[in-house]
């Protein structure tokens, strides 16, 4: 059993990382920070090959694919991505491009690659890190909301054409509400309250992705805000919603 990870140097990949080598999965981990990978890298029991790569570059999406298609991974975690926090009418726009470029780009890319190889291969699942934010608007996190509603919305579709097809590959889409992670960080905010660890966040998305569940929400505190907000208009959804991200404060230099 192979599994492949990106984003695979902290918060919930990191953990996802972990808990599968613990049960035994072989790991092609892909992330930014070499120090990172290499240190998850020495701490895991069983084989992991590394991957220092920006996958907002394109080219760094395929060359991934190349590395990796001849010994095909039962499992594809797309996990890479970051927010961005403040009113998009002040946002830098190369900065709000290369959230596009790594939270829709190169998930687009690597799911179709690696889809078309386990169709072929009559096997394979997997598992898109979408989160809560894509059920609703994100006023002062807009790019980011958006982002998530694209990467759902595509995990929804192939589900149901696999399904269509009887394919045995299978597709699904992790939604996590706020999580202890170095995310709001790098997105510039933070929550006043902290969300919950990444280790139980991830346990929870493989057991429900091994049982074959399309839409992965941990914790019943955010499945019942996704089952409110489809009762709430749009215009007050946005004024819940941004004055909940109003309560967020910067984070030091």
């Amino acid at each position: 059993m192979r599994a492949l990870i990106t984003g695979a140097s902290s918060g919930i990949g990191r953990e996802m990382a972990i808990q599968l080598s613990q049960m035994g999965y072989d790991l092609v981990l892909a992330a930014r920070s070499q120090d990172k990978l290499e240190e998850l890298q020495r701490l895991l029991p069983t084989r992991v090959s590394i991957h220092c790569l920006d996958l907002s570059e394109e080219s760094n999406c395929h060359t991934l694919h190349e590395a990796v298609k001849d010994d095909l991974p039962d499992l594809l975690i797309n996990n890479a991505g970051f927010g961005i926090f403040g009113e998009f009418v002040k946002g830098d726009l190369d900065a709000e491009l290369n959230l596009i470029d790594l939270n829709i780009r190169a998930l687009h890319i690597l799911t179709k690659l690696f889809l078309r190889d386990f169709v072929a291969a009559g096997r394979g699942t997997i598992l898109n890190t979408s989160s809560i934010a894509a059920f609703m608007p994100g006023p002062l996190m807009s790019s980011y909301y958006a982002s998530k509603a694209y990467v759902q919305r595509l995990t929804e579709a192939i589900y149901g054409e696999l399904s269509r097809q009887k394919s045995p590959v299978h597709i699904c889409a992790l939604c996590p509400g706020p999580v202890k992670t170095n995310f709001n960080r790098r997105a510039g905010a933070a929550f006043l309250v902290d969300g919950p660890e990444s280790g139980p966040i991830a346990a929870y998305a493989l057991k429900k992705m091994f049982a074959g569940k399309l839409v992965i929400i941990p914790g019943w505190p955010i499945r019942l805000m996704r089952f409110f907000i489809r009762f709430v208009g749009t215009k007050s959804l946005l004024k819940i919603i941004f004055r909940v991200q109003s309560l967020r404060r910067r984070q030091p230099a």
